[in-house]
């Protein structure tokens, strides 16, 4: 960019220059009734305007051109500066002044272009209140944001923004999340429930207690990530930047042959041949190159968060849309991960209760949702020690005997032959409780498949998804059931995480670059592995917005397709963007020695119109669903 900002200051001195240049103009063409006494001193004034016209307009840029003439730079502040200066000293003041005007009004078209492809972030930067309601013991006070302190009871009234995340006390309602997680339809919030600030509260009073202080909500993370996106440079934004460092030097080789070759070789008009080659160094600025990816990435990158999905920069948005082949978590991903026990088979005569108790004292320590499903059972009884295996399950001491459960392939030799032996034919996922050297009994959970998985997957394919993958660390019979009901290709089943991350690999080497879609946390290894991570349903995951590359902020797979699409139809406009811009400047180079192209029809078609162009064309990415 520019040293120059959309400031107020930029923008009065860009008008006045205008307004000069028109003035000067005007008074140039005055010169044709010159023979009248009145418009003999016509000449002098016309020049003296435009001449002020050039060194208003110039004010934007020229003090940043004299810097980087210090430092040898052949940035696009001091082409112009040297294009006004020359143009200033051999008398022509209209072509001065149609730079220094146009092209500070270029700089105003360019960042103009950027603060719109940001203005989805903006509006995500502006859905906290100003305040919140504090309740306590005392009754209710307005503060700022900043007073609120973790563990502070706030009001939500209907109709009000949520402040801060939290968890509801009390009331219910319904709260629109829309802005977080892209959710069209409200959510239902009762006692226990997770709201997120920014939110907004439809129809219910509600009281909740502060998780987060505002510097470290969701909605802040999400803006910050947004933010930092934009240093993570996109490959197709390292070509142009690579491509400029050639592009401008040769083509301010060739302004010098257009305005020193033909008069010094032939003899021809030294004015003509110098304003020619003026404005063929005017076009060596690559204003509109230079703006042509990020503006595109940027507009991406806002609107994706704007629909429940965040992507961390530009080198993964593109990195995206190189993706041939999909590998998924089952658990929590491709089904819903709120498992229900089924069935409970009891190996020794021992009671189905206490078997659901064991297991679930020791699964009460483990995140894992299959542990959560068990763990309800726990009672009263405490482990007096804990140890997790991971992809493995757990174990532990309870009234002094070591009790594992987990999956048989934790066990070895003939218990895990007996325990390979109680789950064969299952249909649903089953553990198994072992004892010292006893298979206990084993417990079966069921998971429900989402909803939208199947149609998710078969939209993927029909998008240049060549392979579907799951890796899963369940079962192989339950893996291929929930396979055959959603479409996936290929099941890997009962892999430890590091299994999981050799599957990645292989998969790459076949069908090349894979996206990984799991929970974020257990699945990291995979996630790293990948050419790109996708965590999904990572609102309420701390781990899971720092491990992916991607992230859908809701448990909807039906996000996916739309990230693969955006990522698609965003490379074809950054594309779109580069090729029109390097076309445009060389027809108008060519143009432009030939004496064909004015310096005013460069200025104004090569760096405002194509600004506007390649940002419009950008702003499109808005409109994909």
């Amino acid at each position: 960019m520019s040293c120059c900002d959309e400031s107020p200051y930029h923008r009065r001195l860009t008008a006045l220059s205008g307004a000069l240049f028109i003035a000067g103009l005007i008074l140039s063409l005055q010169l044709a009734s010159a023979s009248l006494p009145l418009y003999q001193a016509i000449p002098n004034t016309a020049a003296l305007t435009l001449l002020v016209a050039a060194l208003v307009g110039g004010a934007n840029f020229i003090p940043s051109g004299l810097r980087s003439l210090r430092s040898f730079s052949l940035d696009m502040d001091f082409l112009m500066t040297a294009a006004l200066i020359a143009a200033a000293v051999i008398g022509e003041f209209a072509e001065a002044a149609a730079i220094g005007f146009l092209f500070s009004l270029s700089e105003l078209a360019e960042d103009y272009a950027v603060d719109r492809s940001r203005s989805a972030l903006d509006q995500l930067m502006t859905l906290e209140p100003e305040t919140a309601e504090r309740v306590s013991s005392d009754g209710s006070q307005t503060i700022q944001l900043e007073e609120i302190r973790v563990g502070d009871v706030l009001a939500v009234r209907p109709g009000g923004r949520l402040p801060v995340d939290g968890v509801v006390v009390s009331g219910q309602t319904a709260v629109d999340e829309s802005a977080i997680t892209g959710e069209s339809l409200p959510a239902d919030k009762t006692v226990g429930d997770p709201v997120y600030a920014g939110s907004m509260n439809q129809d219910g009073y509600i009281e909740i207690r502060a998780e987060h202080v505002t510097t470290e909500t969701l909605l802040n993370r999400i803006v910050q990530m947004v933010e930092n996106s934009e240093e993570r440079k996109a490959p197709s934004e390292q070509f142009v930047r690579r491509f400029s460092r050639v592009y401008t030097p040769v083509v301010v080789g060739l302004a010098l042959i257009v305005m020193f070759g033909p008069w010094l070789l032939w003899g021809e008009a030294f004015s003509d041949w110098f304003t020619r080659g003026l404005a063929v160094l005017v076009i060596a600025c690559p204003c509109a190159l230079i703006i042509s990816t990020p503006v595109a990435v940027i507009s991406a990158i806002t609107s994706a968060s704007r629909n429940g999905v965040l992507i961390k920069g530009g080198d993964h948005l593109e990195a995206i849309a190189d993706v041939r082949a999909i590998a998924f978590d089952k658990t929590g991903t491709l089904t819903k991960g709120t498992f229900e026990v089924s069935e409970v088979i009891s190996a020794n005569g021992l009671n189905e209760r206490r078997i659901l108790e064991i297991a679930g004292a020791l699964e009460s320590r483990s995140e894992h949702p299959i542990a959560r499903a068990i763990a309800k059972y726990a009672g009263s009884v405490e482990p007096t020690s804990f140890q997790s295996r991971a992809g493995l399950g757990v174990e532990g001491e309870i009234d002094g005997i070591a009790y594992r459960v987990g999956r048989p392939s934790m066990l070895s030799g003939s218990l895990e032959d007996a325990a390979s032996r109680m789950v064969d034919g299952l249909t649903g996922t089953a553990v198994v409780l072992s004892a010292d050297e006893e298979v206990l009994g084993a417990i079966v959970l069921e998971d429900a498949i989402r909803d939208e998985a199947a149609d998710c997957l078969n939209a993927l394919k029909r998008d240049q998804i060549r392979n579907v993958t799951m890796l899963t660390g369940d079962c192989r019979m339950a893996a291929e059931r929930v396979a055959e009901a959603v479409g996936v290709d290929v099941v890997e089943a009962e892999l430890l995480p590091e299994e999981k991350l050799r599957a990645i690999e292989a998969i790459q080497q076949t069908h090349g670059p894979v996206a990984m879609v799991g929970d974020g946390v257990n699945d990291a290894p995979a996630l790293a592995a990948a050419r790109v991570g996708v965590a999904m349903g990572v609102a309420g995951s701390d781990a899971a917005l720092e491990t992916a590359d991607a992230a859908l902020m809701s448990d909807d797979l039906s996000k996916m397709p739309y990230l693969f699409r955006l990522a698609r139809v965003s490379r074809r406009v950054i594309r779109q963007n580069i090729v029109a811009s390097i076309v445009v400047k060389v027809i108008l180079a060519a143009g432009a020695a030939g004496g064909v192209v004015s310096l005013a029809a460069a200025i104004v078609v090569g760096d405002i119109g194509m600004s506007l162009l390649v940002t419009g064309n950008a702003l499109r990415l808005a409109r994909t669903r």
